[in-house]
C-alpha cells in the first residue's frame, strides 16, 4: 500500500469510530467517500442493468446497519467491497436459479442481462477496440464478468490488490492468478468479437455460426473461441489488440444519480439526514425508506452514452426531469437528446415496476386459447405420438415424428399433428419449399391440442429450423426448447398464425438472415422464453409484418428488431412483463438503419424501455402506440429521425420519452396537456392478458382504450 493510500485509510478508520460513536456528519462522510466505488462495481458487474440502485441501496444499508460490529475500523473499504460482491453474486445466482427452475435440465443459461450490454455496445464505445472490449465482456463466464468488474476498479487506482483479494475471499497472489486467468478468458473473447466482425468473415467461422441465434453463452463461446484460436484466418484478427489496461484508461467512472445519495443517507438515518428528500422524512423503517426510493424516484433515464473528452465512455444520466428549453439539459451528454418536460406539464411517474422486472414466475400462464375448429380438417400426412415413422402417414397409419412429415412432405400438401405430445429427441429441419401456388401447410389437427415438446433436443441445437418458403404454419404449441424454440433462416411468404412458444432456453420465434421477406406473424404469442419472445434480426428483406401477437414475460425484449436492415410492419401487438424492452425496433453493432412502421401497439410493465430505437438512424414511423408503467422510458427515440404522432405515455418510471433533435412529434400525450390513467378505459390488464378470442385473435379489452383516437387501439381492429 502506498503512502497516500496508507493515509486514506487512516482517515476512513477515524470516520469510521466516529460513525461508530454517533456521528452523523461521519455517516454522511461516508457514505458519499464510497458510494461511486460501490455503484461503479455493482453498475459495471451488472452492466447497468436497471437492478443496480437496488443493489447499491441494499450494499451500503447491509453495511451501515452493521457497522457496529466492525472490529477493525481500518479495513472498512475492503469490508464494504467485500459485501458488494457477495450482493453481485446472490442476485446473479438468484436470477440464475429462477431460470433454472423452469428448464430442470442441465443446461448452460445464458447471461440474463447479456441483452442489455448488446443493446447499449454501438452507443457505449468511442473506439473501435473499446467496442470490442464491452462486446467481450458479454462472453465471459459469471465469476469472471464479477472479477472484471472489480479489477477494472482496481486498473483505475480506486481499488488496491489487497482489497480486491478480500472481496474474493481469497489471498492477494492467488487474486493475481485468478486476474490473470480472467484477462486470457477477456482476450479470447475479443479474438472472437473481432473474427465475428471482420470482413469478409472467415469461411469456416461463418459456417460454425450458420445456426448461431447471437447468444453468448458458454456452449457457443467455447466452441467459437476453439475455432478462433486454431484458425491461421482468425488469428490474423487477434495482431494489433491493445491492452485492456490502457482501453479501460479512458473509460470514464459512472456518475452515481443524486437521488441515490440523498436516499441512503435518509434511509441510513431514518429520515434524519438533511440532504434527504423532505418526502423521506418520518418515523418510517429503514426498509421502508429505501422501498419509498425504489418506488418513487425521479431519476430520468440513463439514455445514450456521452462521448468523453478523453476519448472513453461513460453512462449519460440525467438526474432530475430536464425542461426542453434548458441547455445543457443532460450532464454530461451532448444536448442531442431532449429529456421530458418538467413534472408540472404532465403527470408524474408511476410507481417502479422493478419488483417484477425479470419474467413474473409466480403470475400463472396465460388461459390456454380455444383451439375448436381451428385446426385443418383434412391432411395429406398425420403426425401422432402414438403413431410410428413405418407408417405411410395416413389418417389411420399416421407417422410418430414431425421429422419424417417434413422430410417427405411436397408442395401443396398439408401436414397434421394430432393431439397430444410430441416429444423430438433431435433438431428438426425444414428444408422444402412450397410454391405461391402449393403452399406447405403444417397445423393443429380439427379441435386437438398439438404441443411440441422440445426439452429433450440437445441444448447446443435450435429445436427447429426452417430454410424454405412458402409455408403455413398455425394452430400450435411449442415449449421447453433448451436453446431457440423456432428460427426461419431468409424464409419468405411463411405465415406464421396461432402458435403459443413458451419456456425455450433462446428466442421464442426467430425470422432471420438476408432474404428474409413476405413474411406474417400473426395472432401468436411468445412468453417466458429466456431470450427475446418474437425477433426479425440479422438480415433485412421487405414485405414482414408482425400483427396480433402477445409477447410477455420474457427475458429479453418482447419483440426485436435488432440488426435488420430492412423497414417491418409492427402493428397491433402487446408487449409486457418482459425482462428487457417493449419493442427494440433497432439494433446491431453497428446498428441498422430500418424505417420500420410502428402503429397501435402497447408495451406495459417491462423492465427497460417501451418503445426504443436502439441505435436506428432511420425515420421509424410510431402512430397511435400506447408505453405504460415500463421501468425505463416510454418513447425512447434518442437517435432516430423518428416521426411521432398520437402516441400515448404514461407512468414510465424514468420518463415519458426522450427524443433525438431530429424526430417529428406531434399530437402525443406528453404535448396536449395533462394525461393521468383516468384518460383510459380500464387499468386492470386482466383481460388484456387472459384468455384470445374464439378466432384467435386479441381479445376484447378496454384496457389502456382512450377512446379518442390517441393511443393504441386495444380491439385489434
Amino acid at each position: 500500500m502506498t503512502d497516500s493510500q496508507t493515509a486514506v485509510a487512516d482517515d476512513v478508520g477515524s470516520l469510521v469510530r466516529a460513525a461508530q460513536g454517533g456521528s452523523v456528519g461521519a455517516v454522511d462522510q461516508l457514505i458519499a467517500g464510497h458510494l461511486s466505488l460501490i455503484y461503479n462495481i455493482i453498475g459495471r458487474a451488472l452492466d447497468g442493468h436497471p437492478d443496480v440502485d437496488d443493489l447499491v441501496q441494499d450494499t451500503m444499508l447491509q453495511a451501515f446497519r452493521g457497522l457496529g460490529s466492525l472490529r477493525d475500523p481500518d479495513r472498512f473499504r475492503s469490508w464494504l467491497i467485500a459485501i458488494a460482491y457477495r450482493r453481485v453474486q446472490m442476485h446473479l445466482r438468484t436470477r440464475k436459479m429462477t431460470l433454472s427452475r423452469r428448464h430442470p435440465e442441465p443446461v448452460d443459461v445464458a447471461d440474463p442481462v447479456g441483452d442489455f450490454a448488446e443493446r447499449t455496445t454501438a452507443e457505449l464505445v468511442v473506439t473501435e477496440q473499446r467496442r470490442e472490449l464491452a462486446e467481450a465482456g458479454r462472453w465471459l463466464d459469471e465469476s469472471d464478468r464479477r472479477l472484471l468488474a472489480l479489477w477494472w476498479q482496481e486498473a483505475s487506482g480506486d481499488l488496491t490488490r489487497a482489497e480486491l483479494a478480500t472481496a474474493l475471499g481469497v489471498k492477494p497472489n492467488h487474486a493475481a492468478v485468478k486476474v490473470q486467468r480472467m484477462k486470457a478468458q477477456l482476450d479470447l473473447s475479443r479474438s472472437v468479437v473481432r473474427s465475428l466482425r471482420a470482413k469478409p468473415i472467415c469461411p469456416e467461422l461463418a459456417e460454425h455460426v450458420r445456426f448461431w441465434d447471437g447468444s453468448t453463452d458458454s456452449v457457443w463461446r467455447k466452441r467459437l473461441a476453439r475455432h478462433v484460436r486454431d484458425c491461421p484466418k482468425c488469428r490474423i484478427h487477434q495482431r494489433g489488440l491493445i491492452t485492456p489496461e490502457q482501453l479501460l484508461l479512458g473509460v470514464v467512472a459512472l456518475p452515481v444519480p443524486a437521488a441515490l445519495l440523498a436516499g441512503i443517507q435518509a434511509a441510513v438515518h431514518g429520515g434524519a439526514a438533511v440532504t434527504a428528500p423532505a418526502a423521506l422524512a418520518g418515523g418510517t423503517s429503514l426498509v421502508a425508506h429505501v422501498q419509498s426510493l425504489v418506488h418513487h424516484k425521479t431519476l430520468a433515464a440513463a439514455t445514450a452514452v456521452t462521448v468523453a473528452a478523453g476519448g472513453g465512455f461513460a453512462y449519460a444520466v440525467l438526474h432530475t426531469p430536464a425542461d426542453l428549453d434548458t441547455p445543457g439539459a443532460l450532464a454530461p451528454a451532448p444536448a442531442t437528446v431532449p429529456a421530458q418536460p418538467p413534472a408540472s406539464a404532465g403527470p408524474a411517474p408511476a410507481a417502479s415496476r422493478s419488483a417484477s422486472a425479470a419474467p413474473a414466475a409466480s403470475k400463472a400462464a396465460p388461459t390456454a386459447r380455444p383451439v375448436a375448429g381451428l385446426g385443418v380438417n383434412a391432411a395429406d400426412i398425420y403426425v401422432s405420438p402414438t403413431g410410428s415413422d413405418d407408417g405411410d402417414g395416413s389418417l389411420g397409419r399416421p407417422f410418430a415424428s414431425l421429422a419424417k412429415a417434413v422430410a417427405v412432405v411436397r408442395p401443396g400438401q398439408t401436414i397434421a399433428l394430432r393431439g397430444g405430445t410430441h416429444r423430438p429427441t433431435s433438431p428438426i429441419a425444414i428444408t422444402t419449399s412450397g410454391t405461391s401456388s402449393q403452399p406447405i401447410v403444417l397445423s393443429g389437427y380439427r379441435g386437438e391440442r398439438a404441443v411440441v415438446d422440445a426439452s429433450a433436443i440437445p441444448a447446443d441445437e435450435w429445436a427447429i429450423t426452417q430454410e424454405s418458403s412458402f409455408w403455413t404454419v398455425r394452430d400450435l404449441e411449442i415449449s421447453g426448447a433448451r436453446n431457440a424454440a423456432y428460427t426461419c433462416l431468409a424464409c419468405t411468404n411463411s405465415i406464421f398464425q396461432r402458435l403459443s412458444v413458451h419456456d425455450a432456453a433462446g428466442s421464442g420465434l426467430m425470422l432471420r438472415n438476408a432474404g428474409t421477406a413476405g413474411n406474417q406473424v400473426l395472432d401468436s404469442d411468445f412468453y417466458a422464453n429466456r431470450g427475446s419472445g418474437l425477433a426479425v434480426q440479422f438480415g433485412e428483406g421487405d414485405g414482414n409484418v408482425l400483427r396480433g401477437n402477445r409477447s410477455f414475460r420474457n427475458g429479453g425484449d418482447g419483440i426485436n428488431l435488432g440488426a435488420f436492415g430492412s423497414a417491418v410492419s409492427v402493428q397491433y401487438n402487446w408487449s409486457y412483463d418482459n425482462g428487457a424492452n417493449g419493442f427494440a425496433v433497432g439494433g446491431g453493432s453497428p446498428a441498422a438503419a430500418a424505417a420500420h412502421r410502428v402503429r397501435h401497439n402497447a408495451s406495459w410493465g417491462n423492465n427497460g424501455h417501451g418503445f426504443v430505437d436502439e441505435g436506428n438512424s432511420a425515420a421509424i414511423e410510431l402512430g397511435n402506440n400506447t408505453a405504460f408503467r415500463n421501468v425505463n422510458l416510454g418513447f425512447a427515440m434518442t437517435t432516430a429521425p423518428a416521426v411521432l404522432r398520437n402516441n400515448v405515455a404514461l407512468g414510465n418510471t424514468q420518463g415519458e420519452f426522450g427524443l433525438s433533435t431530429g424526430a417529428k412529434a406531434n399530437n402525443n400525450s406528453w404535448q396536449e396537456g395533462a394525461w393521468s390513467e383516468s384518460a383510459f378505459g380500464s387499468t386492470d390488464a386482466s383481460v388484456a392478458e387472459g384468455a384470445r378470442a374464439g378466432d384467435g385473435g386479441l381479445p376484447g379489452t378496454s384496457y389502456l382504450s382512450t377512446g379518442n383516437g390517441v393511443g393504441a387501439s386495444m380491439s385489434g381492429d
